[in-house]
């Protein structure tokens, strides 16, 4: 099928999912089931939402509203095939009074294999009217594809960011982890350094802090992310917060006690592993060390 339209290219796009075709979603053709884009979309739109610092539901109850798909359209140019990794793209081309609309576009490469977009309607969660598309809302998506940062990592002691710190941490370790609550809350928090990662609308999505380890040696610790934020970038921006933040004060290394889970995101932002795995709070943890 083809259009007198041009097809959208990558560089039209800020916000990329990729994916890779599973042996379920391909045809009797071999290729993509054609209703199999529309999921691709869907997922990539929650991606989407994850780089906004939005957690969907959350946002959308404080914003006492939800969104609801109204118009889905797919223009097919070519086709996916098993086990390739494809890239999602979507951006917000247009906010309405009460509709926003949604282009999305699945590559191979530099080529389009499909394209389309999703026409959603704000309206109240429970009786479905339509409602204006919140202001804070509409900001938020236009600066996102201005290309503005869309998170906020703050530095500060206790007494200025540990009510957020403490909620992200009774969230991911005490209900999450079942970590004790007497081994998560010690007296260094009255002394440490804090970071809280916030997005647009003012939500604490991540937290970590800083302090002394030895003379000339920081520990970073307490490191935490919501979970609808892991694989986003706040993470690495709470952790950049207080490696400078440690710069600042004078320290020469920086070491953290990382979950096994975690280790591959602190190599990522140049740790390295020191000595051999270990057991802290009933989790596997290892060292890892940088120079700051």
């Amino acid at each position: 099928m083809s259009s007198d339209r041009q097809p959208p290219t990558r560089d039209r796009f800020r916000f990329f999912e990729r994916l890779r075709v599973r042996w379920s979603e391909i045809d009797a053709q071999q290729i993509v089931f054609n209703g199999h884009y529309l999921t691709y979309f869907d997922t990539a739109v929650g991606g989407y939402w994850r780089a906004l610092a939005l957690p969907y539901a959350p946002t959308m109850q404080s914003l006492q509203g939800d969104l609801f798909v109204r118009k889905s359209t797919l223009e097919y140019l070519n086709a996916a095939r098993y086990d390739e990794l494809i890239d999602i793209g979507v951006r917000t081309d247009r906010v309405g009074t009460t509709s926003m609309t949604m282009a999305c576009g699945v590559f191979r490469g530099d080529e389009c294999l499909v394209h389309g977009e999703l026409v959603y309607v704000f309206a109240d969660a429970v009786t479905r009217v339509p409602k204006p598309v919140p202001e804070p809302l509409r900001d938020l998506l236009l600066s996102f594809e201005r290309g503005e940062l869309m998170t906020d990592a703050r530095l500060g002691s206790w007494s200025e960011l540990g009510a957020d710190a403490q909620r992200i941490r009774q969230t991911v370790f005490v209900e999450e982890q079942k970590i004790p609550a007497e081994m998560e809350w010690d007296a260094a928090d009255e002394s440490c350094t804090h970071a809280v990662a916030y997005n647009r609308l003012g939500r604490p999505l991540a937290t970590g802090r800083l302090l002394e380890h030895v003379p000339g040696v920081a520990k970073i610790g307490r490191m935490a992310v919501l979970s609808p934020m892991r694989g986003s970038r706040v993470g690495r921006q709470v952790l950049d917060a207080l490696m400078q933040a440690g710069r600042a004060q004078g320290y020469r290394e920086v070491l953290l006690h990382a979950q096994l889970s975690a280790e591959g995101f602190y190599t990522r932002s140049g740790f390295q592993r020191r000595g051999p795995v270990f057991e802290e709070a009933g989790i596997a943890h290892v060292e890892m060390v940088r120079t700051l």
